[in-house]
């Protein structure tokens, strides 16, 4: 068995893979060749948590388990932590470990990518991303990588995060533009961008109302019933597609606050089996994690594993 650490992990999840891995995927778990329970939180004390997600597939299962434990910043270790424990499906045998944080911060900006690809009927070219996070860096990473998006501003509550995040961004890509927002900057004028990303864990709407019907948002930062990143406004105007129904009827706070109508609500492995009804105003694409979203991606590292061992 095979342990990875974080670099090692990043290098065997490349996002020219991942994406058709999670779109194959996510038309398993809607077709239910996936299993997979709903994730598992256990309370570690009043600051932490214990989160569990199997999967298993016909090739390979995975357990994801992720300590988060939100004060650690005065002990100098990282919130969270974590590992993906990777099995044969047909006899228990472990292939591998992965970086549990890599996994998580890939395998979502991966999802995203799929949601752009699926949803918004052009190639995009610039985005406004809320938040200064892994998640956020992580995203701003598969943009640039998988779809060549140029032109980026990057809100946030604090400016001088926004403007450091804007300076590493630029230090590492420097044929692309990042420009800082404060979060009331960016609701109240809103840049033209092809897209809106949300990852933040805001409990109130961090997504601009006004947005223009041919600029597709999403929101992956809020996983929990009292986080809100959408404003309901929003999202009573336009079509809801999600990464998982069964985990955003218990954790899409914004759904929830808005008091959104889940049979109208679809699926994004239900809309790459069957469409989706293309009109003027794109929809909205709301995630809150899969651990199919993790086999996904262990099938990629354990490939990739295979082949670099062959061509040794």
């Amino acid at each position: 068995m095979n342990p990875f650490n974080a670099a090692q992990t990043a290098a065997v999840l490349p996002y020219a893979q991942l994406v058709p891995a999670i779109a194959q995927a996510a038309q398993q778990l809607a077709a239910g060749a996936i299993t997979a329970p709903e994730r598992m939180v256990v309370p570690i004390n009043a600051e932490s948590v214990l989160l569990a997600m199997p999967a298993i597939g016909a090739d390979i299962g995975v357990t994801k388990l992720i300590t988060v434990h939100t004060d650690n910043a005065r002990h100098a270790l990282p919130a969270i932590q974590g590992e993906v424990i990777v099995f044969e499906s047909a006899t228990g045998r472990r292939l591998a470990i992965l970086d549990g944080p890599t996994v998580t911060a890939r395998r979502t900006a991966a999802f995203t990518l799929l949601g752009i690809q699926t949803l918004l009927p052009r190639q995009p070219t610039s985005a406004l991303l809320i938040g200064t996070g892994v998640q956020a860096a992580a995203h701003a990473q598969a943009l640039i990588e998988f779809f060549g998006v140029a032109r980026f501003s990057i809100a946030s509550r604090n400016s001088a995060h926004a403007q450091a995040f804007c300076d590493a961004l630029i230090q590492a890509h420097p044929q692309i533009q990042a420009t800082p927002l404060a979060a009331e900057q960016a609701r109240a004028q809103i840049p033209d961008t092809d897209l809106v990303i949300a990852l933040t864990t805001s409990k109130s709407p961090v997504i601009p109302s006004g947005l223009r019907p041919e600029t597709l948002a999403i929101g992956v930062g809020a996983f929990k019933p009292e986080m809100v990143e959408f404003p309901a406004e929003l999202l009573h105007t336009r079509s809801i597609v999600v990464d998982d129904l069964a985990g955003a009827r218990h954790e899409a706070g914004d759904l929830l606050q808005a008091g959104i109508d889940w049979s109208t609500v679809h699926s994004l492995g239900a809309v790459l089996a069957a469409g989706i009804k293309r009109t003027d105003v794109l929809p909205v694409l709301k995630t809150v994690g899969h651990a199919a979203w993790d086999l996904a991606a262990a099938r990629v590292a354990v490939a990739g594993d295979v082949r670099a061992a062959a061509g040794k």
